[in-house]
This record gives structure tokens, sequence and C-alpha cells, in this order.
């Protein structure tokens, strides 16, 4: 009984401890105050040339013919969108979520994918001319065929965009 007893205020002490620490030590998980949110938005034809979008939200957004030329976008999420002819060109989305997303006719030179996530995603009829995929997640279809027309090393990374693919 009494190492019960003994167990039971111990697991009570640890309990009070650890709140304590919360209480004390608070901090919002992911908290951003400027978070830049421009889902479910019509954005066709919308110039961000060289704008700082990093950690920006575009779920969903209608992003057709859309100027992202230069524009910071690591870690941005990027999820059901349409960037059907958008400028990427020399854009840095290291980090980004680019999940079903349409990038047909997209010009993405010297674009950096570095750690992106890239699935479900189709590229098109894109120009992919030094973009840098490295360590991105990308379906194996679309590597196949974006291992088809890769040429090109990027002009900030120094990186080959065949060999950022794996391409064979």
């Amino acid at each position: 009984m009494k190492k019960i007893l003994l167990r039971l205020f111990s697991l009570i002490v640890i309990l009070i401890l650890a709140w304590l620490w919360v209480m004390i030590n608070p901090k919002p998980a992911f908290a951003q105050v400027n978070t830049i949110n421009y889902s479910n938005i019509n954005l066709e034809n919308h110039d961000f040339k060289g704008a700082d979008l990093a950690g920006g939200t575009f779920v969903a957004a209608e992003m057709r013919g859309a100027n992202f030329q230069k524009a910071n976008l690591t870690n941005a999420i990027l999820t059901k969108g349409v960037l059907l002819k958008a400028n990427l060109e020399g854009a840095n989305l290291t980090g980004a979520l680019v999940d079903r997303v349409t990038l047909d006719g997209a010009n993405l030179k010297n674009a950096i994918f570095t750690e992106a996530t890239l699935t479900r995603s189709r590229f098109y009829d894109a120009d992919i001319s030094g973009a840098d995929f490295t360590d991105a997640l990308i379906d194996r279809y679309q590597v196949s065929l974006l291992c088809e027309k890769a040429d090109g090393t990027n002009s900030v990374t120094g990186v080959s965009t065949r060999d950022s693919l794996g391409c064979r």
C-alpha cells in the first residue's frame, strides 16, 4: 500500500511539474503574425515579381498567367493551384508544398524547388531549363517526362537540372 501511494504521489508531482513548465514557457506552435493568405482567390495575371511571399498560402488559387519571377516562395503552400503559363523564372520554392498544381506551359527557368513537395502536379510544356529539383518529391511519371526535356544549370545553386532530377 505504501508503494502504491508513493508511486501515485510521484506521478502527481511529475504532472504538476510538467503543467508548470508549459505554463511558464508558453510558445505558440507555428504562429505567424503576418501570414500571406491568397487561398481561393483569382490571381490571374497578377504581378508578384520579386515579392517576398515566404510561407504564403495559395490554396486553390487561380494563378493563370501570374508573374512570380524571382519571388521568394520558400515554404509556401500552393496546393490545388492553377499556374497555367505562369512565370516562375528564378523563383525560390525551397521547401514549398506544390501538391496537385497545374504548371502546364509555365516558365520555370532557373526556379529552385530544393526539398519541395511536387506530388500529383503537372508540368506539360513547362520550360524547366536550369531549374533545380534537388531532394524534391516528384511523382515518378512526371520525373520521366521532365527528364526528356531537362537541360541547363541553375544560375544560383550551380546544380544541373538533369542531376537534380536524377535523370539517367
